[in-house]
């Protein structure tokens, strides 16, 4: 195959016309020539960072959509799926995967449970860390979310550390927040990115202590205009992800998304490019082209540099989409699943009242990160209840994996006026998140789960409405199209409810994150992430 294009050298810095050939999956040939082209090639992009599960897609599906906005590769962290099935939910991730043609890097999970706060489907220690860092698969250790652990040197963690460092493999961080000299003792174990800052002075901390930053653009967290301004100053440690991507956000775009914007704010188009391909295959020593003699033909055609439209995307010299069509098919994946709790009942989420004070959490669009608040409770024959007016809402998070005793609190910023929403799609352990203004539909859109066993779902008085995800109770076996239509009926509904958030599906699924500061909860009860320690709901 013969093609004739300009072409961006990411590595000589240069663009100019030329005649690429490609025998089987390889580059044969590069040859300058003098004609006038029209259209450009480049490497393809990469996320950086990316919890595939988060797409509601087994890996095959995510592949088929990311194909048509130029992406090639992912760092894949499958720690989702593992909270939910151990080692078995990496290798389900593996095998499909393969089945496609895509460069998908998966990570060995590094903290299965993320913390010992909460109740996951299963653990993976250090010894099964060690095994899978043993795998060719595996590429790196993904993010190490016990920052505390880290910090503290506990055992167990030191030992994952360890592994990575034993078969050379990079550690990805997990930091939020984290600066001064516990950020210089937790990066100098050897952790060497973060896609977790929020702040402009904590990620310029870690820049200049020489930590690879992942700029994040997800459905929930949105960091690219606090952080983009240091691809200028420090582009060789940039790099662009998506982290979660939802399947309504995936079909309009990936990182093609970061690309476009950045060059519209004026950055040096090889810093740009470096930072959605070049900067990722170097970190994590990948075998993905850069249009190089030799290479891999990874790559993508693009119409011109100020539009930047994705035209065609190759993948090991095979053409895997083109306009906007993807030519990878869809896989049908078996059900894999660990879901064992019974239907709850109302008086289940009653939490009697102990205070004329509560403790809630604060939700932050577009940010991970909570506040807490302290407000007036609002109690009703003895009873606290969401307080729709203050838009002080019930949160109740239910364990998936066993029948237990419900964790209840409350939560400021969703803005419902009516009903309640749900979700088992609940970072990291994934078991049942809801949010509500009263107590009979909070128990309804958790009954609708629990007899999907898995999904998101509303309910409003009659109106029942559930996205079944069966596999894992995360993911599903649909096409990404009637995925992406399913999911945003009812992120319509929800906002049409009353929630003002960009995304109340995606950042209710960051409530029970634990790892992530200020105040979340977890199965066990009210968390907070600056003193890793419980705290009550009540302040007495």
């Amino acid at each position: 195959m013969t093609i004739k294009s300009n072409l961006i050298d990411l590595v000589a810095r240069e663009i100019y016309p030329a005649e690429v050939i490609i025998e089987g999956n390889k580059i044969t040939s590069i040859k300058r020539i003098t004609e006038t082209l029209n259209t450009y090639i480049l490497p393809g992009f990469i996320d950086a960072h990316v919890h595939v599960e988060s797409s509601m897609l087994v890996p095959s599906e995510f592949a088929r959509i990311a194909v048509t906005h130029g992406t090639v590769g992912t760092i894949s962290d499958p720690h989702e799926i593992a909270n939910v099935l151990g080692v078995a939910g990496v290798d389900y991730m593996i095998d499909n995967a393969k089945q496609v043609p895509f460069h998908f890097y998966f990570g060995a999970p590094s903290c299965v449970p993320a913390t010992n706060f909460e109740t996951a489907g299963a653990i993976i220690d250090s010894k099964d860390i060690d095994e899978l860092l043993s795998r060719k698969e595996i590429v790196y250790l993904a993010e190490m979310m016990n920052f505390p652990g880290v910090i503290y040197k506990d055992e167990e963690v030191l030992k994952k550390i360890a592994s990575a460092k034993k078969h050379n493999k990079p550690i990805d961080g997990h930091a939020p927040g984290l600066v001064g000299e516990e950020m210089k003792t937790y990066f100098d174990a050897g952790i060497t990115t973060d896609h977790e800052c929020f702040g402009y002075i904590e990620a310029l901390e870690k820049l200049q202590h020489g930590v690879k930053v992942l700029i994040r653009e997800g459905s929930a967290a949105k960091n690219f205009e606090t952080l983009i301004a240091f691809l200028k100053e420090y582009p060789d440690q940039i790099m662009f992800c998506c982290d979660d991507k939802h399947p309504d956000n995936l079909i309009e775009s990936h990182i093609n998304d970061h690309v476009k914007r950045a060059l519209k704010q004026g950055h040096d188009l090889y810093n740009v490019l470096r930072a959605a391909s070049y900067n990722v295959i170097k970190h994590y020593n990948l075998p993905i082209g850069l249009l190089q003699f030799g290479d891999n033909a990874d790559f993508i055609e693009i119409d011109n540099l100020e539009n930047f439209t994705i035209l065609k995307t190759y993948i090991n010299g095979n053409l895997v989409a083109e306009k906007g069509k993807s030519f990878i098919t869809s896989v049908n994946a078996p059900v894999v699943n660990n879901f064992n709790c019974s239907l709850k009942h109302v008086t289940d989420f009653k939490l009697k009242n102990e205070s004329d004070r509560i403790r809630v959490i604060e939700c932050l669009d577009g940010q991970l990160i909570t506040d807490e608040l302290c407000i007036e409770s609002y109690a009703v024959n003895g009873f606290v209840e969401s307080n729709v007016e203050q838009d002080v809402l019930k949160i109740a998070v239910v364990n998936r994996y066993k029948d237990a005793p419900i964790a209840k609190a409350f939560i400021k910023n969703i803005g419902l006026t009516q009903g309640a929403i749900a979700s088992c799609v609940a970072h990291d352990c994934h078991n049942i998140v809801v949010v509500g203004t009263n107590d009979d539909d909070m128990c309804k859109a958790v009954n609708l789960i629990i007899n999907a066993k898995g999904g998101i779902s509303l309910a409003n008085g009659n109106e029942e409405l559930v996205l079944e995800l069966p596999i894992a109770g995360i993911m599903t076996n649909q096409a990404a199209e009637e995925v992406a239509e399913a999911y945003t009926k009812l992120d319509k509904r929800a906002k049409a409810l009353g929630s003002k958030l960009r995304a109340p599906y995606m950042s209710l699924s960051f409530m029970a994150l634990l790892v992530i500061p200020e105040l979340k909860l977890s199965d066990k009860g009210l968390f907070n992430g600056k003193r890793f320690e419980f705290t009550d709901v009540f302040v007495k």
